[in-house]
């Protein structure tokens, strides 16, 4: 992301709320054994269906969740042979975090139409370059590169056609 934020200066930088919503799903499982679990699957049931009030909701519950269970989000064991600390609840504590980083990132959509809050399309696209370069395995790098380039370039023009 810095890297992106350092060359891009003026991208807007939406994260896949499909792919956070699904990650803090596998963690937390679809039916979470302790409270703050249960309350974290109430609290981003449906965050791919947002509208701007709906996302200042989101902000406020999610700082007010936080601050009910910071101190079983923040538990640490210590294993004394090692010296080590560890979070107790890391995929709780993990989805946490997923959440709070992205947060800021996650709604761009709802303010620009233009802009896709899942990568889904992208994906698939990726998906199609990745088997036709299948197709030519054992080009060299310089040649591999090129394809690229050319695949690219024709799949700009046929848009522009249709635009």
């Amino acid at each position: 992301m810095k890297a992106i934020k350092r060359v891009c200066l003026h991208v807007i930088l939406q994260r896949c709320v499909v792919h956070i919503q699904r990650m803090c799903r596998i963690w937390l499982t679809m039916s979470p054994k302790t409270i703050p679990g249960l309350d974290y699957a109430q609290l981003f049931p449906n965050s791919t269906r947002s509208t701007p009030d709906r996302k200042r909701l989101l902000d406020s519950e999610f700082v007010q969740w936080h601050d009910r269970h910071k101190d079983f989000i923040n538990e640490k064991s210590y294993q004394l042979t090692t010296g080590r600390y560890w979070y107790k609840h890391k995929l709780v504590w993990r989805s946490f975090m997923v959440i709070r980083k992205a947060l800021t990132q996650m709604f761009h959509y709802l303010d620009n139409h233009r802009v896709p809050k899942s990568t889904n399309g992208l994906e698939s696209f990726f998906g199609h370059l990745k088997g036709h370069l299948a197709v030519h395995r054992g080009l060299s790098n310089k040649h591999r590169k090129n394809f690229m380039q050319w695949y690219l370039f024709f799949k700009n023009a046929s848009r522009s056609e249709f635009s």
